[in-house]
């Protein structure tokens, strides 16, 4: 299952990589505008309101996750480096495990920068966004909506229902994809190999 897990995710990874630039591209003088001109900040009224809505709500995770997003990259990027050049199971497995330590170390030194930023940043950013775009009421509708209980009783069971869904998948396709995973390995260890050769 870790390899179709995997696959589906460096897919969606990708999907929305090409959306984002797809969408930088087309906004970018745009969005290069509205940094020129910065959005008033919101009355006393719908800051209260906006406070309340980041107690729940965390637009900021999208960043902590592209910090940490590298810590991914070089374990798995490791991984398939050994891999290539064959390095035996036992030596794999010492390298992978020192590689960590240097990875962990970054993710305990750069997530409380990122995180610290990111809690100084929210408001002052998100703030005006919200403030022009939903009124007191709308922010008030909004701010129940966010702590509804039965929106927390739903996203409980999300896990679950990702992973009904995952099961299903596996037994259906599993076969097929890990053939397909196999075959790209194979290929993608080949040309590093023969590149790696080349002098």
């Amino acid at each position: 299952m870790t390899a179709l897990r995997l696959s589906f995710t460096q897919v969606a990874l990708a999907a929305v990589l090409a959306a984002s630039l797809s969408a930088h591209a087309q906004t970018a003088p745009a969005a290069s505008a509205a940094a020129q001109a910065p959005l008033p900040a919101p009355d006393p009224e719908k800051q209260k309101i906006i406070d309340r809505i980041l107690l729940v709500f965390h637009p900021e995770v999208g960043v902590l996750q592209a910090v940490q997003r590298p810590a991914l990259d070089a374990m798995q990027q490791s991984n398939i480096a050994l891999q290539t050049a064959h390095v035996p199971a036992e030596k794999k497995e010492k390298t992978l495990k020192d590689i960590s330590t240097d990875v962990q170390k970054y993710i305990d030194t750069t997530t409380p920068i990122a995180v610290a930023s990111a809690k100084k940043q929210t408001n002052p950013s998100v703030g005006p966004i919200l403030a022009k775009n939903f009124t007191v009421e709308e922010l008030r509708q909004l701010e129940a909506m966010l702590e509804s209980p039965l929106k927390a009783k739903f996203e409980k069971l999300v896990p679950e229902m990702e992973t009904a869904v995952g099961r299903k998948v596996q037994a259906d396709i599993a076969s097929q994809v890990n053939q397909n995973v196999k075959a790209m390995t194979e290929a993608v260890g080949t040309k590093l190999r023969v590149a790696a050769t080349v002098q």
